[in-house]
């Protein structure tokens, strides 16, 4: 009884310091199967719950060799071929593309893009601070029933506003809890 009456003062503490006492929920883990434009396994993102964000592991393959920009984008919804389905970037903070802009990046920016070799498989891992798997949270994945990854044809510019310049979406999977 004693520990409850401690947490209900340290929570209506923190509620007048204006500090969020709200524990992670949601999965700690989801993998998100991708796909291309002629529905082959285009690999998989994991996203995990980490003590600093939310880390982002990509295995690509079936994939053009280069730079491919990626990002999450705010719908979703993968139809193909060309995936617009899966809307913009997600970007609940209202800010510009990329981490190079100055007026800050959208939620759903890679700071990276990703290398893909001569035999069409890449591998990329992020923590990102921007996101969230706590569907409680205001900048959540699984806000409005979800969002999307999408890899894109071309190398993400990193300031070019509203995506960097990356050309067209070359895979997409769905992110739902």
């Amino acid at each position: 009884m004693r520990l409850h009456r401690l947490a209900a003062v340290c929570a209506g503490l923190a509620m007048v310091a204006g500090i969020s006492v709200a524990s992670a929920q949601g999965p700690k883990e989801i993998k998100v199967p991708l796909l291309t434009a002629d529905g082959k396994d285009a690999g998989t993102a994991t996203f995990k719950t980490v003590k600093t964000g939310v880390k982002l592991e990509l295995n690509l393959k079936n994939l053009t060799p280069g730079q491919h920009g990626a990002h999450i984008h705010a719908i979703p919804t993968c139809t193909p071929p060309d995936f617009k389905s899966a809307g913009g970037h997600f970007n609940p903070d209202a800010k510009q593309h990329g981490y190079m802009n100055a007026m800050g990046h959208h939620n759903g920016d890679l700071p990276d893009n990703i290398n893909v070799a001569d035999d069409g498989t890449g591998h990329a891992t992020f923590v990102l601070t921007s996101i969230s798997l706590d569907p409680a949270a205001a900048n959540s994945l699984f806000l409005n029933g979800g969002t999307a990854l999408v890899v894109h044809a071309k190398a993400d510019d990193e300031k070019t506003d509203p995506s960097g310049d990356s050309g067209a979406r070359v895979a997409c999977g769905v992110i739902k809890q």
